[in-house]
């Protein structure tokens, strides 16, 4: 059965020196300290994360697959590199080296991988044309944060954003970063653990209330880590949406519930339990195996947790593959080995 990963992060072996460039500081670069491994930091020395040669060396992702049984990744870039905060010109640029390099690896291994870019979403002008950029040089959609520079995605100013992805069909994969309150949890790696399942919830309700979802009804979105938070806490925003209406129905008058159909999740949620919950809610068309490969709060045998829940082939080749395709509106026979 052909399993597709839709949540993989991939980068470039070599990074230029944006810092040099473009004048200020606060990038990311790579330190090859070791063969076959590399520190990410930034630019003024503190260290980001280590990383091994699988997040920049295709041939070794392959080697990587194999051994799972991955058929295909679907990449998009680390989310620490979706560089918001940059002068826009300075984002669009660093945004197309990322895409550029995503392009050139999907080219060279159209059997195994598909791509996803980034796009400068601190300026939507921008934003809207890398995305026509992205289209033409075939990747199959973008990945974007949970929120830009702390605004929410439903603010009207991204709203032409998401209707351009939903007229070119691009994918959107909604990933989290800079997580809201990370400065007052730094202990305990509670920003991974506890702000990014919440930064997820933030984007789809942004999304959702400020009509956003409404407006667009053929966007095709996916929301990373099996959708945080929002699927466990959807009783309470449902409730808090039926009894404060003249709070939360001001920009959109249609219950949350409504847009349950809309959205795409991967299928990263760590147990199975809740893997079962979410395909219960939304179901088994609307999850697709996701990974997080290479990082270590990814899955590390993807799809393994798919494996032993026991589902019938139908709606386990829909959570291997079938959704996945939907979602990128592509074909299974465009992986099919020869």
């Amino acid at each position: 059965m052909l399993k597709i990963d839709v949540h993989t992060h991939i980068l470039p072996k070599e990074i230029p020196n944006w810092k040099d460039k473009f004048g200020y500081g606060g990038f990311i670069t790579l330190d090859h300290y070791r063969p076959c491994a590399a520190h990410m930091v930034r630019d003024d020395g503190k260290q980001f994360r280590d990383i091994d040669e699988n997040c920049w060396e295709p041939v070794r992702r392959i080697e990587e697959m194999d051994a799972t049984g991955i058929g295909v990744q679907v990449l998009s870039t680390v989310p620490v590199m979706f560089s918001y905060w940059t002068n826009p010109a300075d984002g669009a640029e660093i945004a197309g080296f990322l895409n550029d390099h995503i392009a050139d690896v999907v080219t060279e291994f159209p059997l195994r991988f598909a791509g996803l870019g980034t796009v400068p979403m601190q300026d939507t002008g921008l934003a809207v044309k890398e995305l026509e950029r992205c289209k033409n040089i075939g990747l199959a959609g973008v990945q974007i944060g949970t929120n830009v520079n702390q605004k929410n995605l439903g603010e009207p100013e991204f709203f032409d954003f998401f209707k351009a992805c939903e007229e070119l069909g691009m994918a959107v994969f909604v990933h989290p970063w800079e997580m809201m309150g990370e400065a007052d949890m730094q202990k305990y790696w509670l920003p991974w653990l506890v702000g990014m399942p919440a930064e997820v919830s933030r984007a789809i309700c942004s999304l959702i209330f400020s009509g956003t979802l409404e407006r667009c009804p053929s966007l095709r979105i996916c929301f990373a880590h099996g959708g945080g938070s929002f699927p466990a806490t959807l009783g309470r925003i449902d409730h808090g949406f039926n009894v404060r209406p003249d709070l939360c129905a001001v920009d959109n008058p249609h219950s949350p519930r409504k847009y349950l159909n809309k959205m795409f999740f991967d299928s990263l949620v760590h147990e199975p339990a809740k893997l079962d919950f979410l395909i219960k809610l939304v179901g088994a068309d609307q999850v697709m195996l996701g990974s997080d490969y290479p990082f270590p709060l990814g899955e590390a045998e993807p799809g393994k947790m798919i494996e032993v829940m026991g589902y019938d082939r139908e709606i386990a080749a829909m959570l291997m593959h079938g959704a996945a395709l939907n979602w990128l509106d592509l074909k299974e026979s465009g992986f099919k080995m020869t």
